[in-house]
């Protein structure tokens, strides 16, 4: 074999070898996508950076309180200010009635709608035990600040009492019921409020239920 064509055989050679490594897979061809087309989806989904609810400013929760309790400004900044130094801004609060009666062993049930910024205002019930040196009744409003609270059905399931949370600041009671992280902080009028009740759990549901366990 002349020189020349020694040399012209090494090029072809080399040339073959360079498309080869140049060529993809057919694993990275498809996931490349056709020549000339829109980018491959990602393979990971692309959520928002957070998906938490928006807060209520203190200010907001006060004005609330105070017009649907019926009480003080002041009245109802003592409370909520406690509220927010131990737990911060809400995501969520409950307006509504409740009834409650006890010799000892009592029941509470109430009615009310779920408020969240951006969402429409959601029917929520409730329902439970309480057992405790606990006697009489009463019939209150009862305005609940939600901690933790993202979504409206998360809201649907039973809340224990937080032992020893119960308090009276301004004439109004507030104690505390906690599932996992979410925490949530009923306040009522101090008139009837009855400490037995925060021994027990409130269960919360989308339609009323009158067995209280």
């Amino acid at each position: 074999m002349d020189r020349r064509t020694l040399i012209l055989s090494g090029l072809v050679t080399l040339g073959a070898a360079g498309f080869a490594q140049a060529q993809p897979s057919g694993a990275q061809a498809a996931a490349q996508g056709p020549p000339g087309g829109p980018p491959p989806p990602s393979q990971t989904p692309d959520y928002p950076a957070s998906g938490k609810a928006e807060t209520y400013s203190r200010d907001e929760i006060v004005n609330n309180v105070s017009d649907f309790l019926g009480v003080t400004a002041e009245a109802a900044g003592g409370a909520i200010e406690k509220i927010f130094q131990k737990n911060g801004r809400p995501t969520a609060y409950i307006a509504g009635e409740e009834g409650s009666g006890a010799i000892v062993a009592g029941a509470r049930y109430g009615r009310g709608l779920l408020y969240m910024k951006g969402r429409e205002p959601v029917e929520v019930f409730w329902r439970g035990p309480s057992v405790g040196w606990d006697f009489g009744g009463n019939a209150s409003r009862v305005f609940t600040l939600c901690y933790n609270l993202n979504d409206p059905q998360f809201i649907f399931q039973r809340y224990p009492g937080v032992e020893g949370s119960a308090y009276f600041i301004g004439g109004l009671g507030v104690n505390y019921q906690q599932t996992e992280d979410i925490v949530l902080a009923p306040i009522r009028a101090g008139v009837g409020f009855r400490l037995g009740a925060n021994v027990g759990y409130l269960a919360y549901s989308r339609s009323r239920n009158y067995f209280p366990f």
